[in-house]
């Protein structure tokens, strides 16, 4: 009886609402909010790998109900060394490897003293799976790094510091920023963003995923067009919780980047300085995507904004 009493509740449920609660957990910045973060048991492997400056080590951590994969590049030395947590930006799961991205960022902080903790999101390289992956607008993937900086907090691994911990973003990953830093404010201690996408949901569904029409029809059909049901997309933007933002902002784009548009950036950081949040953008005339001008200038200033936050 127990069972058909359920089956008949879910049927029940199939029929009497459209919500997107009943085909997915709640993708939006709120129903993130109202979840409890629970970022722990980071375990880091014997160097796979080592430089002059630095070990490279696989990592794991407990993301919720997940177990999140990772890189860690560690400098040599005792420590304790502060902690930058990286998200990458789009690389198709289906051919993405540990550590896949970030190849300059990461020996350049390990070479500088800092701890880069690369994430490789759920869904991708050894990380469980999430079967909502293409339907919860990278919610999943910003948890996974707000867990990633608990899991750092409340590590006891000794050279890492728990008390100095930053993250980066790249593309992708820069909006995987903004959405964390709305969902879980003073988790990290500060943020940077290179290149990053829109930080209204909208913008890249129809840049992106409403050009993969199998994901698109999916997305479309549980949470109806953007114009259609504004405040449902709202609620999936970090771009409406800024105020909710504690961390200062630093972020980096180029004028002649053809993947994300500088609009974007402009859009972004004026937000952000409604909001109050101590952002700055810097742009760099005539740069495309990846940064392969002025990459050696923006590090220096990731450099001494690190320096001034982290301390």
């Amino acid at each position: 009886m127990r069972i058909a009493r359920l089956v008949v509740a879910g049927l029940a449920l199939v029929l009497l609402t459209a919500t997107p609660a009943a085909a997915t957990p709640d993708p939006t910045i709120p129903g993130a909010i109202a979840r409890t973060q629970s970022g722990g048991e980071l375990r880091a492997s014997k160097a796979i790998s080592s430089t002059d400056a630095y070990t490279r080590h696989r990592i794991t951590y407990r993301s919720n109900d997940l177990t999140i994969s990772g890189i860690m590049n560690r400098p040599k030395g005792e420590g304790p060394f502060p902690v930058v947590v990286l998200a990458h930006g789009y690389i198709d799961p289906d051919v993405y490897w540990s550590g896949q991205g970030f190849r300059r960022e990461q020996d350049w902080l390990a070479r500088n003293g800092y701890v880069a903790l690369h994430v490789d999101y759920r869904n991708h390289a050894g990380s469980d799976n999430d079967p909502d992956g293409d339907l919860d607008m990278r919610i999943g993937y910003a948890e996974d790094v707000i867990n990633a900086g608990l899991a750092v907090r409340n590590s006891r691994i000794p050279y890492l510091d728990r008390d100095r911990v930053a993250v980066l973003g790249r593309s992708m990953g820069g909006n995987v920023v903004y959405q964390a830093l709305a969902i879980a404010p003073g988790v990290f201690d500060a943020a940077i963003t290179y290149a990053s996408v829109s930080s209204n949901v909208a913008d890249n569904f129809n840049r992106w995923q409403r050009q993969r029409y199998d994901i698109a029809a999916r997305i479309l059909k549980t949470y109806g067009e953007p114009k259609a049901n504004p405040e449902l997309w709202q609620r999936m933007s970090a771009r409406t919780y800024f105020d909710r933002i504690t961390e200062p902002i630093l972020a980096f784009h180029g004028t002649a980047d053809a993947t994300c548009d500088i609009r974007w950036a402009r859009e972004t950081q004026a937000a952000l300085e409604r909001a109050g949040v101590d952002a700055r953008l810097v742009e760099y005339d005539g740069a495309d995507h990846y940064f392969d001008g002025p990459w050696y200038d923006s590090i220096r200033q990731v450099d001494r904004f690190l320096a001034k936050h982290l301390d």
